[in-house]
């Protein structure tokens, strides 16, 4: 059993209603049967951040508008995940979680990260590393990033199950990724999986960061937590260097 663990779900599960259905019942699944006791949402930015994104590079507005403007559309997907899924608690703050025992909620950042302030304003910070960080203020030595791709592939389109954060930005550096050339959103997943400044916050925190797939023709998520097979799990875990 794990007392408690932060998803992130990334826009290309939240823009696709299979794909957040397929996710939101494995983790309910897990809460259901006291896999884990407590469980926060991170809703990314989805197509409202890249939509910011098109907007700062169109109309030059300054990082610190793009910064909170894309995490104030996390706040709009979790509220939106909230009318969705009533069921779901919603937090703005870290101790309304801590405080209860049992809990499977969607944080909304804003309030939070406008109050503190703890993340530079670029887009290298993205919802991965306000998921990490996330993690870091609850205790947590974990941080599981819900994706649409089956983690990180190397050059022969294998998964990695695991790396250190320098393991990973050799292989960057080196071109040892997978080549995939196309642009499409899922596409660009596999390219790019993480965002730019999680490996900093990784070894900073020293909590890990695992990449597990969501899409609706898949249980990965149920898969990693209830299966004894390690072999059968398919996922890739960033770790921090010691």
């Amino acid at each position: 059993m794990t007392n408690s663990a932060i998803f992130k779900i990334s826009g290309q599960i939240l823009d696709n209603s299979k794909n957040l259905i397929n996710t939101l019942a494995q983790l309910t699944q897990l809460y259901e049967d006291h896999i884990i006791e407590k469980i926060l949402i991170i809703p990314g930015g989805g197509s409202l951040a890249n939509f910011v994104r098109e907007i700062y590079n169109e109309f030059k507005i300054n990082d610190e508008l793009a910064h909170w403007i894309a995490i104030y559309s996390m706040n709009f997907n979790g509220k939106m995940l909230k009318n969705k899924f009533p069921e779901l608690e919603s937090v703005e703050n870290f101790d309304t979680f801590k405080e209860e025992k049992r809990n499977f909620s969607i944080f909304l950042p804003y309030k939070e990260f406008k109050r503190t302030d703890p993340l530079p304003h670029s887009w290298n910070v993205t919802s991965d590393s306000i998921a990490l960080y996330c993690a870091y203020k609850l205790g947590l030595k974990e941080c599981f990033l819900i994706k649409a791709v089956d983690g990180i592939l190397d050059e022969n389109y294998c998964v990695i199950n695991q790396l250190t954060t320098s393991e990973f930005k050799i292989l960057k550096s080196e071109d040892g990724l997978a080549k995939i050339k196309n642009n499409t959103p899922i596409l660009k997943e596999q390219t790019k999986p993480v965002d730019n400044y999680l490996t900093e916050l990784i070894d900073a925190y020293k909590v890990n960061s695992i990449i597990l797939n969501g899409v609706s023709t898949d249980l990965r998520i149920i898969n990693y937590f209830t299966s004894t097979n390690e072999e059968s799990k398919i996922f890739t875990k960033i770790i921090f260097e010691k």
